[in-house]
């Protein structure tokens, strides 16, 4: 076996946890990444840091949690001068390279202030969250400003698909009927195969650019490749066959409970009032929508086949390591939810599974450790060779997790955060736009959710798995409540804002320094300063 020379950095968008089956699904079957797992390392608590796509990927790109970096909700801008993966491994002469979403939005104000011109090669890193990008498709339509006219827009046109934007004409629509439209963004579509052939969907597409960006270096290593699939997030629009794969006899029922409709949590009573919450609350949409969703994730999946032999046939399998994930999972429809806004483990757990070649790993393993995606970007640093500056990055390196061996003071409470400022929950709240801050903490039993202005939310997941029974106002939990909220307030406090001073320099750090330089603070006279000196002279300056 060889050592890492290269990295295959795969996300997906909106996939959860447990909709594949080495994660427990018993009818949604995924047999390359089952196959993936049972060769590499299968993580079981792996928390994303936002459940939102925007802060959740800026965290995972930079390594540092929401309230470090500040890109807060989707369309946030990344501000200039956060660190990125492209930051890190580029000193170490690792290419880094984008295919797919990254839902970033350049900070332009920054750049114009700091007179850097985006069609600079800083300046177009700075745009795309420091990749070089070999291409970058959202997903999204392409009013939205992410990506105004995508080459996959130019693709479908070269293969017949007519229109300003086939990516939403016919790649995200269906057949409509008298007075339909027919467009995927109605989820009474979402059964219905859409208008375009399956190997020219979105997911095929995106395999294939990975491949014609391997073939294009010839041979050449040295890369880390974000492979960011956009599916299975909405629309949820599959095409045939995987649309008519998954009946009635597939679909499990959605977790909730009638007494989550009685909460008495402002908050939480707040997000299963919004449009998504609504809709997905109701059988029929739900039962619309999963043939479409698992057909989308069956598809994943069959591409990771032709993906996984793909690389065998180049013979990169054995010096690529390959990390698979997903920025957040999607409700629906449990805990009367739709989309990914709150904290139950449908939204902010994800699925992470690692292929890891170098010598001394563990195959096979399933790690039980809390996790969060921030440790991704230290782990890669380490296996290219390099050490994680503890100061910029506030993940954890997995090697030693993926060696078997679990590191000593290894996090006990995982961060998860989120600003619903711009959301419907706001208003109905009557919350100023600087009091929408929602805070969880998970430790190995218990997930507390903090919601500012609001007591909290807590779960006991050890009796109460599924997350059912809010424990927040029960006054025989007091105790467990002030311990998570006080491990919330240290982790808060100890955000790593001093980037530019190693911590290696700081502990480094002596009296004699600045004695050194001639700057003598408290010193009586010339004996204490030489006293302070004599067992550290170095070079003397003098006042």
């Amino acid at each position: 076996m060889s050592e890492v020379r290269n990295v295959l950095f795969i996300m997906c968008d909106q996939l959860r946890y447990d909709y594949l089956s080495c994660y427990g699904h018993p009818h949604l079957h995924t047999p390359h990444l089952d196959q993936l797992a049972a060769r590499g390392t299968r993580f079981t608590n792996a928390y994303v840091q936002s459940p939102v796509c925007g802060p959740s990927r800026m965290s995972t790109y930079t390594g540092r949690y929401v309230l470090s970096h500040g890109s807060v909700y989707n369309g946030y801008p990344l501000r200039v001068g956060e660190l990125t993966l492209g930051d890190h491994l580029r000193p170490l002469g690792i290419d880094t390279v984008l295919i797919g979403k990254t839902h970033m939005r350049a900070d332009v104000e920054g750049m114009e202030r700091y007179g850097i011109p985006p069609d600079s090669i800083i300046g177009a890193r700075l745009s795309e969250c420091g990749f070089d990008v070999f291409e970058r498709d959202d997903g999204l339509h392409p009013d939205s400003g992410y990506v105004p006219d995508p080459a996959y827009n130019s693709y479908l046109r070269e293969r017949g698909y007519d229109g300003a934007n086939p990516w939403h004409s016919a790649a995200n629509s269906v057949a409509a009927g008298e007075g339909e439209s027919g467009s995927g963004w109605f989820l009474k579509y979402s059964n219905r195969p859409a208008l375009i052939a399956e190997e020219d969907s979105e997911t095929p597409y995106l395999t294939r650019r990975f491949m014609d960006f391997v073939d294009a270096r010839q041979g050449k290593d040295g890369w880390l490749c974000h492979l960011s699939f956009i599916k299975p997030h909405w629309p949820y629009i599959v095409p045939a066959p995987y649309n008519t794969m998954y009946g009635p006899e597939t679909w499990l029922p959605p977790v909730r409970d009638r007494a989550e409709r009685e909460t008495s949590h402002p908050v939480f009573a707040a997000f299963q009032n919004s449009r998504a919450a609504r809709t997905f609350s109701r059988d029929d949409v739900r039962e619309t929508v999963l043939p479409a969703y698992m057909g989308l994730i069956k598809q994943i999946d069959d591409q990771m086949g032709l993906l996984f032999a793909f690389l065998k046939a180049r013979g990169l399998w054995d010096r690529t390591m390959i990390v698979f994930t997903s920025d957040h999972g999607d409700y629906m429809g449990d805990h009367w939810l739709g989309e990914k806004d709150m904290f139950h483990d449908p939204s902010v757990k994800v699925p992470l599974i690692i292929h890891d070649p170098r010598r001394g790993v563990i195959r096979g393993q399933v790690c039980d450790a809390l996790v969060e995606a921030i440790d991704l970007a230290p782990t890669f640093v380490e296996v290219f060779g390099g050490v994680p500056a503890r100061n910029r990055l506030e993940g954890r390196s997995l090697s030693p997790l993926l060696a078997g061996r679990m590191p000593d003071a290894w996090r006990t409470v995982a961060f998860s955060e989120y600003d619903y400022a711009w959301m419907s929950a706001r208003q109905a709240l009557g919350r100023d736009v600087d009091e929408c801050k929602i805070i969880m903490a998970r430790d190995t039993r218990w997930k507390l959710i903090f919601c500012e202005g609001f007591r909290p939310m807590l779960f006991d997941l050890e009796t109460d798995p599924q997350e059912l029974r809010d424990l927040g106002d029960d006054p025989r939990y007091s105790d467990v409540r002030f311990r998570l909220e006080a491990e919330i307030f240290a982790w808060a406090r100890r955000q790593r804002q001093r980037i530019t001073v190693s911590d290696e320099k700081v502990a480094a750090s002596r009296e004699s320094d600045a004695a050194r330089a001639g700057i003598f603070i408290g010193f009586w006279d010339e004996a204490e300063r030489d006293e302070c000196l004599k067992d550290d002279p170095g070079p003397q300056n003098e006042t």
